[in-house]
């Protein structure tokens, strides 16, 4: 049985910052930033508090059949709510997708590669 990788994104807003939460959110922003945002096994939260009290995390998994999609979503959603509980960040609504990369459509590079190798 092979291995299926799945991309889950968890969205949400924090919740009644307090102005030191803020404060240090600010200052951490530039690891957090939407342009340096990616998928990680532990997670990547990013933010923009200037546009927003809204975060992403983006966690990477694997699992061996289509239905691990659900575990693998449900334990995103709970590191995301141990990351925030940790740090006392209050959030709200919090909901996530989950991808499952090998029934994800190929772009355009990749049917261009698959077809040069098919011939």
């Amino acid at each position: 049985m092979s291995t299926r990788t799945f991309r889950i994104t968890v969205r949400g807003s924090f919740d009644a910052l307090t102005t030191e939460q803020r404060a240090e959110l600010v200052a951490e922003a530039a690891e957090h930033h939407i342009l340096t945002a990616e998928f990680r096994p532990e997670g990547h939260l990013s933010y923009d508090l200037a546009t927003g009290d809204f975060f992403t995390f983006r966690f990477l998994d694997s699992g061996e059949a289509e239905e691990d999609i659900l575990e693998a979503s449900a334990r995103a959603e709970l590191a995301a709510e141990e990351w925030l509980t940790e740090r006392g960040y209050g959030y709200k609504r919090l909901k996530s997708q989950a991808l499952d990369l090998s029934q994800a459509p190929m772009g355009k590079r990749q049917r261009r590669e698959a077809a040069r190798r098919a011939s």
